[in-house]
């Protein structure tokens, strides 16, 4: 069996073909396995998510509820683009709502 080069760093550095279902320009809800953020998808590698307008939800209150009508219930918004540690992420949906920009 011959491995290629490429092969050799999949490997190493995880296949960076893989988007892991996020898509450039979405508006996302993450949980990780210690934080939640919602964020707009700007670039994804092979160990991050990066995301703009991107806010840490501190408490979501209700959970259903504020996926479905976007209410949370304290957020702390980031300045900058914040990099998510895609081995860290539990799970993500579509966030299709306004994104919070003030803290709250």
């Amino acid at each position: 069996m011959e491995i290629t080069l490429q092969d050799l760093k999949s490997l190493v550095h995880g296949d960076t073909s893989d988007d892991g279902g996020f898509g450039i320009g979405e508006k996302v809800f993450i949980r990780t396995v210690t934080h939640y953020y919602v964020g707009l998808v700007e670039a994804v590698t092979a160990t991050t998510v990066m995301l703009s307008n991107a806010s840490w939800v501190a408490d979501t209150g209700r959970f259903n509820g504020m996926l479905t009508t976007g209410e949370i219930n304290e957020l702390e918004p980031f300045v900058f683009p914040v990099h998510v540690a895609r081995g860290a992420i539990v799970d993500h949906t579509s966030w299709p709502h306004d994104l919070p920009r003030e803290q709250k």
